[in-house]
């Protein structure tokens, strides 16, 4: 399920036993191609060992190749169901082969303390060996996984390898209805950690950690654009499992990419001195603000009330000293957490709307004109005579 080549290990030669094994793959292809119609498995290699016919098929991939042939011919003669498995591991697998091995000699498969030397093994057996391996194993030969016609990534792979250890956990062989939804599953995971991957990468050349300040609309916008080219990747990808299974796991990525855009925000506004700066300007604010009140209530000989503003003023300076320590040391985060709380608190619900009120105030001031004095009309001054 997540190779590219499929080794089908058996001992001396292929009994019909042996190809009804193939059923699960055989049932599990026919029910993919009804899907995504190519081919879900890529190539099939026959390994049988200890073949002790070489007079009528000669060891090695050539003389596979033509046992095999006669090996998985269709006949009229044969059971239906016979005729089917054959029909079906042609029309599931691109590529199929066989290579006939020889025994390795008596003393490995006599000798209890056989330790792996080549001196033990047969001359026969290790020529053929030195073919197989390559066959097998070398560049030009070895491809790489496709699932549903697209190549699979190592990310992707791990997709798979959680479906399928899901499905396998039984005792029992799981149904090709399973396995096909597992794969199903594992596809889809794969495309939306694709199109994941791209928006977050995107963002981060946008405002990453090395990125300075963006305005907020600026990065919206920039959401706005990468998250479709994120789902427009997601929905080109290859997928199995139809249109409305397909739409659950869209609905998933665009939640995520969501969920991705507010901690970018997050870490947008960290980086705004302003914003940054607010706290400390708050508390400073009040400070002085407290400090004012109390000189001024002190003056008027209000002395509760000139006292109760130099306990706010001890207060602020205490909260100033103690955000201050938390963002230094990087202890007692939860404190700080609340001293900005309280800041942000003040400086939206008081000060901000103080500031708005006063600003209003003097574009008022300065809009309507001053009242002129008028004056007094030669008419109204009598003439003496």
């Amino acid at each position: 399920m997540t190779s590219s080549v499929q080794v089908y290990n058996l001992s001396q030669n292929v009994q019909e036993d042996d190809l009804q094994h193939l059923q699960l793959f055989t049932e599990y292809g026919r029910l993919a191609m009804e899907e995504i119609y190519e081919k879900p498995f890529q190539s099939l290699m026959f390994l049988i060992r200890d073949w002790s016919y070489p007079y009528e098929h000669p060891y090695g991939l050539e003389g596979g190749r033509s046992f095999l042939e006669k090996r998985l011919q269709v006949k009229q003669t044969q059971h239906e169901e016979l005729q089917n498995v054959r029909k079906h591991i042609h029309s599931c697998f691109s590529s199929i082969g066989c290579f006939l091995l020889p025994h390795p000699g008596l003393k490995v498969a006599t000798n209890p303390h056989f330790d792996g030397r080549l001196g033990d093994i047969d001359d026969e057996f290790q020529k053929q060996l030195v073919c197989l391996v390559p066959a097998l194993l070398s560049a030009e030969n070895l491809v790489e996984k496709e699932i549903g016609g697209a190549m699979v990534t190592c990310r992707d792979l791990l997709h798979y390898f959680k479906a399928y250890m899901k499905i396998y956990q039984g005792e029992d062989l799981p149904h090709p209805k399973s396995m096909l939804q597992a794969t199903a599953e594992a596809n889809n995971l794969a495309a939306v950690a694709g199109a994941k991957d791209l928006y977050n990468k995107s963002m981060e050349q946008v405002c990453g950690g090395d990125k300075p300040y963006i305005a907020p609309a600026e990065l919206e916008r920039r959401h706005s654009n990468l998250r479709q080219v994120s789902v427009c990747q997601f929905r080109s990808v290859k997928k199995m499992g139809g249109d409305e299974f397909c739409r659950r796991y869209q609905d998933q990525l665009e939640a995520e990419l969501d969920l991705a855009f507010s901690n970018f925000t997050k870490h947008n506004e960290g980086k705004n001195l302003f914003s940054a700066a607010r706290t400390p300007a708050t508390l400073l604010l009040l400070v002085l603000f407290m400090y004012l009140a109390s000189l001024l209530t002190g003056f008027l000989g209000v002395s509760a009330v000139a006292t109760l503003c130099n306990l706010l003023m001890g207060v602020a300076l205490t909260a100033l000293c103690l955000w201050a320590y938390t963002k230094y040391s990087g202890e007692f985060r939860q404190l700080g957490s609340a001293i900005d709380t309280v800041a942000e608190t003040l400086w939206e619900q008081v000060l901000l709307k103080l500031f708005e009120m006063a600003r209003s105030r003097v574009w008022l001031g300065g809009l309507l004109p001053a009242p002129r004095a008028r004056l007094a009309s030669n008419n109204n001054v009598k003439k003496k005579n």
